[in-house]
């Protein structure tokens, strides 16, 4: 496994992957209202909430927990449960190469009306690791990851449950709603794409060609030590945030002479990665309720965060040029996402970043999550 490598913050790497395939335009809650909300906006919600809010004060607490969910595969869990609830149990999914502690800000906002579980998937963080063999997706494929969550739920007691995920982790919701639907109340799809397997739209816009938004590579000495992988990450990342660093250190190994190593195998990350982006979800027996949240960028840095303050003239136009086909792109995805799932709930998040909007934005998130009524 290398020293370093660009991969050891997958939430920037995975948008890069999936840039074009992104959605646009907005309607949210019980009553279909537009809703769009702006990078400093709230809003409020029409309907009445589904998740009561509490009576009185509320303790929470954060628990660790490993759960078996296969013969060789134990994942790592962070339980949020409040003392006295009353909405429904929800879990997170992370998206592709993240762990639970990405989920920090937005379980510990959620969790004063719901039990949160925040799951790091096999490949990743503290879970179980197995190496794949006699396939290159050997362990790792969508239905595996289906049936851990399966397994995960009877582990915990969870009956029926609200799953959100993010990104990539729309395959996992599609494929366990579709799968076990009396195990699930509700959905939310955060900033997920339609299907990873098809090409995007793009109208007929040109996707320009530019070295300076290639991802950086970090050199030996970004990896030397923690705080010199903490320090590459706040400089290639637009907003950083204490989840952030919570899910970086729980991606990394430090070594005897004080260097960190990615703790997931090259192996194993390779495998999750082809077989997430080589399963198309089948929605028609999706029958919960769906809400689809939707990260609109709103400049260059929201897709590409590490290019210089100043750009050149050409590197300008293409920047444009790249943001025009992304939102092009967001508006088709969208739709075909809403029509899969037959849902009239999304709210859209304008100048947002896909990596890490939910963190910055997690109390407009808590509230349109909040805004929906559950089956």
């Amino acid at each position: 496994m290398p020293r370093f490598h660009p991969l050891f913050f997958p939430p920037r790497r995975a948008f890069l992957r999936a840039a074009l395939a992104w959605p646009s335009a907005v309607s949210l809650s019980g009553l279909g209202g537009l809703v769009t909300l702006g990078g400093c906006g709230g809003s409020s919600h029409p309907g009445s909430p589904s998740i009561v809010p509490p009576a009185g004060p509320t303790v929470v607490s954060v628990t660790d927990r490993r759960v078996k969910v296969a013969h060789d595969v134990s994942l790592h869990v962070r339980d949020w449960q409040c003392d006295n609830c009353r909405g429904p149990t929800i879990v997170l999914l992370p998206g592709l190469g993240a762990n639970a502690y990405v989920f920090d800000g937005l379980a510990h906002a959620l969790a004063p009306r719901a039990r949160v579980i925040a799951v790091s998937r096999r490949g990743y963080g503290q879970s179980d690791k197995p190496l794949p063999v006699r396939t290159a997706t050997q362990h790792y494929e969508v239905d595996t990851l289906v049936a851990d969550l399966h397994a995960l739920l009877d582990g915990l007691g969870l009956d029926r449950v609200v799953l959100a995920g993010h990104s990539i982790a729309g395959n996992e919701l599609t494929r366990f709603a579709g799968r076990h639907s009396q195990r699930v109340r509700g959905l939310v799809y955060i900033d997920a794409t339609f299907d990873h397997t098809r090409d995007p739209a793009t109208g007929g816009l040109p996707v320009p060609e530019n070295r300076l938004f290639r991802e950086p590579v970090p050199r030996e000495e970004d990896g030397a030590s923690m705080e010199a992988a903490l320090a590459y990450a706040r400089r290639t990342v637009r907003h950083w945030s204490a989840p952030l660093e919570a899910n970086l250190r729980d991606q990394l190994d430090l070594q005897p002479d004080g260097s960190v190593r990615l703790n997931t195998p090259a192996a194993v990350a390779a495998a999750m990665e082809t077989a997430s982006h080589s399963f198309s979800p089948d929605y028609a027996p999706v029958r919960a309720p769906a809400l689809v949240v939707t990260a609109m960028p709103g400049d260059i840095r929201d897709i590409f965060p590490a290019l210089p303050e100043t750009l050149d003239a050409a590197t300008q136009k293409d920047a444009a040029a790249y943001l025009r086909v992304i939102r092009y792109v967001r508006v088709d995805d969208a739709a075909r996402l809403m029509a899969a799932l037959k849902t009239h709930h999304q709210i859209v998040f304008e100048d947002a970043c896909h990596g890490d909007f939910f963190i910055e934005r997690e109390a407009e998130l808590v509230r349109a999550i909040e805004a929906m009524r559950w089956a």
